[in-house]
């Protein structure tokens, strides 16, 4: 079955400024279970967007209307934003991946404690397609949905979108490869994915590409959009670059963006589906290693040189090479970088970048170099770690 949890919440539209509160006021006063409020409907509807997911899941039982008003469109759009901008990090979350005796666990714990208190506790994520072997990893995070990929037996792939705050989720339909041809390298597939919301069309989207090989080297590139209001696959323009890198993409102004071979930049457009070269900051020639992030809804690259330092830029306006901004170096924590820093995941308020080094989640003080290992409870080395927001979002059909 498609969905499982609680029952389904209307799919997010367009972005745009919260709704008025007044919008709401004729939801609230059809209800003819409750005497009339003490309280003015916009304090009513104030209070209701502040509270957790968990909190409004249960407060839909209360009446019809308070059901009507947390299910509505608008009010998803609205406590969204407002959770998603939260300087407090009061409703996101961080999501880590673990491997415990070659199975793969995903556990989350709040960012706000992770950030600010001495310890913090990490639960388990029940994630749908769960089996032990079977390989997970993060494609990415929009608007509280989670994508990932699992990898079979048969080194094909498995994609779900994921809502683990309402605990509802979709499998993808199969991407419906060619059989007649050579997806396979060595043994092994070399597939990526990007999951992006093309706000033009209120819709979700996974890109994938798809390497063709003839007689052990790169033949040509396929690639595949997948729609979720169309819950299809279809093909588009071959990519006629060079061959991409490993990892998943990285959603910033509406466009996904790899890197290839040659640590050029590449992005497709999720409007025109059209592909580009995004321009690197000027310098690059001096670096060694690149990686791809995203740091206040902004591109990021972190560019690895020598053996112990890393150079964070970011693009401070977006397709202009000159708004490259290298905001701060880091320094290896005390060993050379065998195996460089991952992109940093967040720029505190106070700051402070929180990034994934050597299975461990760290506070990086850029001021004075100082890190600050973040003690998680039910942790254990991490993979991988994204950040999520605690969102109403659910897309999906009512359809098993």
């Amino acid at each position: 079955m498609e969905s499982r949890g609680d029952e389904v919440i209307p799919r997010h539209p367009k972005r745009s400024k919260p709704t008025n509160p007044a919008h709401f006021s004729s939801i609230l006063s059809e209800d003819s279970v409750l005497p009339k409020p003490n309280l003015p409907i916009e304090l009513i509807l104030e209070i209701l967007l502040k509270l957790s997911v968990k909190s409004l899941l249960q407060f839909r039982s209360v009446s019809k209307s308070w059901l009507s008003l947390i299910s509505s469109p608008e009010f998803v759009k609205a406590h969204l934003s407002l959770s998603a901008s939260n300087k407090n990090y009061t409703h996101h979350k961080v999501m880590v991946k673990v491997s415990t005796k070659s199975v793969f666990v995903v556990k989350d714990c709040s960012l706000r404690s992770l950030l600010y208190h001495p310890v913090t506790e990490a639960f388990d994520l029940d994630y749908p397609g769960k089996s032990p072997n079977h390989y997970l990893w993060f494609v990415g995070v929009v608007n509280g949905l989670i994508c990932f990929s699992i990898r079979l037996f048969d080194g094909l792939y498995d994609l779900f979108l994921w809502n683990p705050s309402i605990r509802k989720y979709k499998k993808l339909p199969n991407f419906r490869l060619d059989v007649s041809r050579r997806y396979y390298l060595d043994g092994h597939v070399n597939f990526k994915f990007g999951f992006a919301y093309d706000e033009l069309q209120d819709d979700y989207k996974v890109v994938g590409i798809f390497p063709i090989y003839t007689r052990g080297h790169l033949s040509r590139v396929e690639v595949k959009i997948y729609s979720l209001k169309r819950d299809s696959w279809r093909c588009i323009d071959d990519f006629r670059r060079q061959e991409l890198l490993a990892g998943s993409a990285k959603f910033v102004n509406g466009k996904l963006h790899w890197l290839d071979k040659q640590w050029n930049i590449i992005s497709i457009d999720l409007a025109d589906e059209k592909w580009a070269e995004l321009e690197r900051p000027s310098c690059f020639k001096q670096y060694v290693f690149l990686k791809l992030g995203v740091l206040g809804g902004d591109l990021s690259a972190s560019y690895i040189y020598a053996s112990s330092h890393a150079d964070v830029w970011v693009m401070k306006e977006y397709g202009v090479k000159e708004s490259w901004i290298k905001i701060f170096t880091t320094k290896s924590p005390g060993y050379p970088m065998a195996h460089p820093l991952h992109p940093t995941i967040l720029t505190s308020n106070e700051g402070e970048l929180l990034c994934l080094f050597g299975g461990h989640l760290m506070k990086y003080n850029t001021k004075d170099n100082m890190i600050s290992y973040l003690d998680a409870t039910n942790f254990g080395p991490c993979l991988e770690a994204e950040i999520y927001v605690e969102s109403l979002i659910c897309p999906f059909s009512q359809q098993g």
